[in-house]
């Protein structure tokens, strides 16, 4: 079983920066991927961007220049770094773990961008 906890959400005006932060409950040595995906009201949940056990990362194209995903193996813990963000980007975020054929997701955390 993995545990997942976002954190680092938040209201921030167009143009400015946040960085979200998954914590994990075991080791992410373990996890195949992570991923970020968002969930905007009314719209299907998407992804945002992903990171393999071996840092190969992919991005949607709408965030491609602005979001960064990192993980710290160290610390059991997954980022998004977002900047220039645009009220487009208001949506729920949701941290993603696939580990031995199973998907694993977080509550979530808001992010609203709004002047």
């Amino acid at each position: 079983q993995v545990q997942l906890v976002e954190s680092g959400g938040g209201l921030v005006q167009p143009g400015g920066s946040l960085r979200l932060s998954c914590a994990v409950s075991v080791s992410v040595f373990t996890i195949a991927a992570m991923g970020w995906y968002r969930q905007a009201p009314g719209k299907q949940r998407e992804l945002v961007a992903r990171i393999t056990s071996i840092g190969i990362t992919t991005y949607a194209d709408s965030v491609k220049g602005r979001f960064t995903i990192s993980r710290d193996n160290a610390k059991n813990t997954m980022y998004l770094q977002m900047n220039s963000l645009k009220p487009e980007d208001t949506a729920g975020y949701y941290c993603n773990a696939e580990n031995r054929g199973a998907n694993y997701w977080g509550k979530g955390t808001l992010v609203t961008v709004s002047a």
